[in-house]
């Protein structure tokens, strides 16, 4: 069954130029926005430059999707109800994918590119990886193709989720209405998902419906009382894209080269970033703990003076 479907994220290409020139313009005019030059120029190089890695992706992904498509259970064909299932579960999929970016070392090493800005604006969004399609991120949309969905209509809709995820990267809007804030996700959510304040670590891996971090326990709002921070636990200091795109991998290389055990070296690829088996570097989770006992203890304190 072949499929000629348009690719939502070339097709958008002239949107996210429109959007950003405005997005500079509201930045300039209002001084809410903060770009850095050599930041932005950074984000959008490494976006280029990740159009051509995807190519690889496809061709080796893309074959493997088709494979899996050719042992499928179903055929679900290609009526209209079949893209709205598909954009739902491929949405799914999504968040488990992007939860185990951060959640696990291997997959963080690609999606860490993303958050190595300092800054939040539309150039951010447009910063990802070249290395994806060396993580084993895809095998959660196996299922998709092996229950039916043809891989055509699953880029298809992984495109649109990917399209709509842009415009979320700004500082330019506060607050959405009440409701679509319940449902959709938002830049005030996503800013939360790229803040590195403790508060927010870890939180918001939805692409467009937040029902999943609902669902699942890793939503955090934004709140008024903490403003967020951008970037990584600990910054990259550094424009360089090789040492963007790069870093982590090497980091990784370099534990393993002289971890004692085999247990350490399957643990540093599949453990959260940070993991050491001495403790000596800190994970998101332990960073969270450290801040909620300074703040019960901080409270408690307050507590008893005003008693």
């Amino acid at each position: 069954m072949p499929l000629d479907l348009p690719k939502p994220t070339e097709v958008a290409v002239p949107l996210f130029i429109v959007f950003l020139l405005l997005e500079i313009f509201y930045g300039w005019k209002t001084g809410r926005i903060n770009f850095e030059g050599k930041d932005a120029l950074t984000s959008m190089f490494m976006g280029l430059i990740s159009g051509v890695a995807g190519l690889v992706g496809v061709f080796v992904l893309g074959g493997i999707s088709l494979l899996v498509w050719d042992a499928r259970l179903f055929d679900l064909g290609t009526d209209p109800w079949v893209f709205v299932v598909a954009f739902i579960v491929v949405d799914f999929a999504y968040y488990w994918i992007h939860r185990y970016g951060h959640r696990m070392r291997w997959m963080w090493a690609a999606h860490v590119v993303h958050h190595s800005s300092q800054h939040y604006n539309l150039t951010t969004a447009l910063r990802q990886t070249w290395t994806g399609f060396l993580t084993p991120g895809f095998l959660f949309y196996l299922p998709l193709f092996f229950l039916g969905l043809h891989p055509a209509i699953v880029a298809f809709c992984y495109g649109i989720n990917l399209v709509y995820q842009f415009w979320i990267h700004t500082e330019a809007i506060n607050k959405c209405p009440r409701w679509f804030e319940y449902i959709f996700n938002t830049p005030s959510h996503h800013r939360v998902h790229h803040s590195n304040n403790p508060r927010y670590l870890d939180a918001n891996y939805s692409g467009v419906f937040m029902a999943w971090d609902r669902m699942f326990g890793s939503f955090v709002p934004e709140t008024d009382e903490e403003k967020c921070n951008y970037g990584l636990v600990t910054d990259l200091g550094t424009f360089n894209p090789l040492r963007v795109a790069f870093h982590e991998w090497v980091g990784i290389f370099k534990d393993i080269a002289t971890a004692k055990t085999w247990r350490a070296r399957v643990l540093f690829l599949i453990a959260p970033p940070g993991w050491t088996p001495d403790g000596s570097r800190m994970t998101s989770d332990m960073i969270r703990a450290a801040w909620i006992a300074r703040t019960d203890a901080k409270g408690e304190a307050s507590k008893r003076a005003a008693e």
